[in-house]
């Protein structure tokens, strides 16, 4: 299946402004399925939380391994037909121990065997710089003029709020 040509309607700084304009789009009954918020420019960004210690690698792995372990051992508990409703939570923490040992044992393990070199804590994000409305080129036309109808009405109520000194809205004003 061929997928359909697409033309560029509108570019945002921030995810939030994207989706008002599609929203705006879904409020006049535009078809927004014709209609894509697609991120450009991505890049990963690292916020290192902190530092990552034996103690807190082993913690780490703990945690990692608790839930698969209760998940294994209420499974297994689940298939005694005698009592599974006790044999599964008996052996739910069971496996909750066990997975939380085996976890932080090897965490500790590839913690040591970094030899120092990753010492920290990070959370990956992909970040674009910037987001593209984009709609079917059949439906362009139309789709640009309604939202730059939106566009203009916002930007009357930033010009109008910073002129008072007041703060710019951001939902736009009631048709």
């Amino acid at each position: 299946m061929a997928e359909q040509a697409r033309s560029a309607i509108a570019s945002y700084a921030t995810y939030q402004e994207a989706e008002r304009a599609v929203d705006h789009l879904a409020d006049q009954g535009f078809p927004v399925q014709k209609v894509a918020i697609i991120g450009q420019d991505v890049r990963l960004v690292e916020q290192v939380i902190g530092r990552m210690g034996y103690g807190e690698a082993a913690l780490h792995g703990a945690a990692s391994g608790a839930l698969p372990g209760v998940l294994v051992g209420w499974i297994f508990g689940l298939l005694n037909w005698v009592n599974p409703v006790v044999s599964g939570l008996l052996l739910a923490l069971y496996g909750l121990i066990f997975g939380a040992v085996v976890g932080a044992l090897l965490a500790l393990l590839l913690h040591a065997a970094q030899g120092g070199r990753r010492d920290f804590a990070s959370v990956r994000s992909m970040e674009p710089s910037r987001y593209d409305v984009v709609a079917d080129e059949d439906v362009a036309d139309e789709a640009a003029r309604l939202v730059a109808e939106l566009d203009s009405r916002a930007g009357a109520v930033r010009e109008s709020a910073s002129s008072r000194g007041g703060r710019p809205r951001s939902d736009p004003a009631p048709s």
